[in-house]
């Protein structure tokens, strides 16, 4: 790869890597660039995981050094969600093409209804109180679907994945992409061995990217703490805006 190659991947990546810890849809940047670069669809999807990977442990880190954590539940919702990544990941190494940006821009559509629907007063959050039983079950069942997709394609996930936490969990937008940068990286160590295993990841690429996402990853993190849900609002509505014309025109 050319200097300009390398330097680009790596701008790419810290830009993904603050998209998805405030919003998600970074891998839709990613994704795309790596194939214009001469790597099958597979190859892309797979290669995206490292630095996925990479980007969830120092993002998770940056809130935990903020004062936000709550590792017992990040986890037991992750580990709702490996079994569908695994099944995901399979079908995943197979995903290439017009197939690809079908099932992204259904998801995309349904997240963007999801995410319009105003609250009524009784759904109000309180930031306090812990979740119900009713929405902990629910999540958690959840979870398991947005593994799924995780697994089989990873870009756009970060919209499944705040819908789940926000409206089923009835989290705070902070504490959701807390959660949410957890659950990521914890399930795409499985998905990035499914890939690995069938030799659709380019290591030296991965890290290049992995590096610009660790250093987004933090920012972003940091940046969702301060700024806190106003921020974090903007720049969802944004990015899925910005996804969904893309989806539309491609």
């Amino acid at each position: 790869m050319e200097a300009w190659e390398l330097g680009l991947l790596f701008a790419a990546g810290c830009v993904a890597g603050f998209l998805n810890v405030m919003a998600g849809g970074g891998s839709l940047l990613t994704l795309p660039i790596m194939v214009f670069m001469g790597m099958s669809g597979p190859e892309a999807n797979g290669t995206n995981r490292v630095a996925i990977l990479i980007q969830g442990i120092s993002a998770t880190i940056g809130f935990f050094r903020q004062g936000f954590s709550d590792f017992r539940l990040s986890l037991t919702l992750a580990l709702c969600g490996l079994p569908g990544t695994l099944i995901g990941a399979f079908l995943g190494t197979k995903l290439e093409g017009v197939w690809f940006n079908r099932l992204l821009a259904g998801v995309m559509v349904a997240v963007m209804i999801l995410m319009a629907r105003k609250k009524r007063k009784t759904e109000q959050i309180d930031n306090e109180a812990p979740p119900t039983a009713r929405r902990l079950l629910l999540a958690h069942v959840l979870m398991v679907g947005a593994g799924f997709y995780g697994g089989l394609i990873q870009a756009g996930v970060g919209f499944i994945l705040m819908a789940i936490l926000h409206r089923a969990l009835g989290l705070d937008l902070v504490r959701v992409n807390m959660h949410k940068v957890f659950i990521v990286g914890l399930y795409t160590v499985v998905a990035l061995a499914v890939f690995a295993m069938k030799g659709q990841v380019l290591w030296l690429v991965g890290l290049l990217l992995a590096a610009g996402n660790g250093i987004g990853g933090w920012v972003g993190a940091h940046y969702a703490v301060k700024k806190g849900e106003r921020l974090i609002r903007i720049v969802f509505n944004v990015a899925l805006l910005v996804m969904a014309i893309k989806l539309l025109i491609a």
